[in-house]
Parts: C-alpha cells; sequence; structure tokens
C-alpha cells in the first residue's frame, strides 16, 4: 500500500465516471473508497438526500465506470473534477470515505473553484507520517493482498485486506453477501491504484492551498495507523476540524449510518446554499 513501485510518467486521462443522482438542494458528491463502488452509500443516501442533492459516483474501474489504464492518484482527482464541470452544479460538497476522502482532499487543493466544503473520513495518507511498526505491518500485508490478486485468489485477497487492514479479525463473514462479492469483483481496480508509487500522498504545501471547510472523521474502533495520519492532516489543512464516531470504525457509513448522516447533513447545512 505504500511502497514504491517503478512506473513510466504517463500524460494525464481523465474519464467520464458514473454516476447517479437523487434528492434536491446543494449537490453533495460521494467518493467510495477502494474494493467498492457506489452502492456503499445506499444506507445513507436515501436520508441525506432529503437535505441534499446526492450524486454517488463510481470511481474509475470499478463499478459501470471505465478502468482505462492504471491511474494516479491525481488522474483520480481529474476524474472527480471532471465529474463536477458535467454535473455543472458546481461548487458542491464531498463527502469521501478512505481513499474517496484523499480524493476529495486533492480536487479541494487543486480546483477550490469546484469544492465548497470536504468531509473526509479516514484518508489513508500515510506518506505524510513517519513510517510506525502499524503502518509497516499494513505495508506488508498489501503486499501479500496484491500478490493474491495476481494469483488469481480475488477473494482471499479482500477477505485478507478486510480482516488485516481495514475492519478487523472476524469482518469479512460478518459483510453481507453482496458486499463480498463487489469486493471480489473490484481486486483488479484495488491492485492497479496501488502501481501509483505516491497514491498515498499529497504534498503538504497542496494541503495548505485548501480555502474551504474541511472535516476530517475518524472512528474510535478502526484500525490504530489511521488515526496519526488524521492527525497530521488536521495540522496541514487550515482550520480542518476532527470529529469522531464513537463505536465506529473505518465505515461509519455503513455500521453507523444514522450518525453518519446526522453529522454530515449538519457539518454540511452550516456552508449555506450554494454559490
Amino acid at each position: 500500500m505504500f511502497r514504491e513501485v517503478v512506473r513510466a510518467t504517463l500524460p494525464p486521462m481523465s474519464i467520464d465516471l458514473h454516476s447517479t443522482m437523487t434528492g434536491s438542494g446543494d449537490p453533495v458528491v460521494l467518493v467510495h473508497g477502494s474494493w467498492s463502488d457506489h452502492t456503499i452509500w445506499d444506507l445513507v443516501a436515501p436520508d441525506l438526500a432529503r437535505s441534499f442533492t446526492v450524486i454517488a459516483c463510481d470511481r474509475r474501474g470499478y463499478g459501470a465506470s471505465p478502468s482505462g489504464r492504471p491511474a494516479t492518484l491525481r488522474d483520480q482527482e481529474d476524474d472527480l473534477a471532471r465529474l463536477i464541470e458535467r454535473l455543472d452544479r458546481g461548487p458542491v460538497h464531498l463527502a469521501g470515505t478512505s481513499f474517496g476522502g484523499s480524493i476529495a482532499l486533492g480536487v479541494a487543493a487543486r480546483r477550490p473553484d469546484l469544492v465548497r466544503a470536504v468531509v473526509a473520513h479516514e484518508p489513508p495518507l500515510a506518506g505524510l507520517v513517519e513510517a510506525s511498526p502499524e503502518i509497516q505491518a499494513a505495508v506488508e500485508t498489501v503486499d501479500q493482498v496484491i500478490a493474491r490478486i495476481d494469483a488469481g485468489d480475488a477473494e482471499g485477497a479482500a477477505a485478507q485486506f478486510v480482516e488485516e487492514v481495514a475492519l478487523g479479525p472476524g469482518a469479512w463473514e460478518l459483510l453481507p453477501p453482496p458486499v463480498r462479492a463487489m469486493m471480489i469483483g473490484s481486486a483488479a481496480a484495488f491492485r492497479d491504484e496501488q502501481r501509483d508509487p505516491a497514491w498515498n500522498h499529497i504534498a503538504p504545501d497542496a494541503l495548505g492551498d485548501i480555502t474551504c471547510p474541511v472535516t476530517l472523521t475518524q472512528g474510535d474502533m478502526s484500525p490504530s495507523w489511521f488515526r496519526p495520519i488524521v492527525t497530521r492532516l488536521a495540522g496541514l489543512v487550515p482550520h480542518a476540524v476532527v470529529h469522531d464516531y464513537p463505536g465506529a470504525g473505518h465505515a461509519p457509513h455503513a455500521t453507523h449510518p444514522a450518525d453518519w448522516c446526522a453529522h454530515v447533513s449538519r457539518v454540511l447545512g452550516l456552508q449555506g446554499a450554494t454559490r
């Protein structure tokens, strides 16, 4: 996940992302993390749509979006920026989880004209912090996960990632069968993301240029390696606010949907009407 990978330098290439839209009001674009697609928001989108226009997208290679070539983090930011421009509803609110939170922060830094506010849950930007035993363990585990994907064991790879990196022991069997199937089908897209040697890093100076309100969230039951990243981000992004979800882990939108909706609605509602 945080290892260096040799990769040829290619020109940027944004693609058109598949998205769904529900509700009315100020637009909120939901950006999913790895191993998933826009359906991970199904438990929260209807509630959020009571107050906002909710756009849920599939990132490249996930769900109904094309894959193109393996993309850098910057390419993923360009994909999201292109979607916002196509919507012609900006500036929008962005709510991202995990790697989706990293992408949301990158767009806020590079395209302030498109973003009104960001809520990002545990972006895995470990390149911003000093390596710890917990982070090193995650690195080694993801190397094993990638090897299993390459060997054709997508299910074993997904299960190992869930239990040893993201959610914790025993979590794989607790996931609903459709979620497990979605993750298995997303294995190749996850592997492709890992080909970017800088996928887990945004330049501190760029984060310091963010001008919109940013809320960073974390679960007090999440794997411990996420917490120092959130702390570091809070020190780099001007006026960032940190919010804890009690009893939640790396997927509060799925495990604590009412808490997630209440907090996101309150934070984004404070930003007023779209300019």
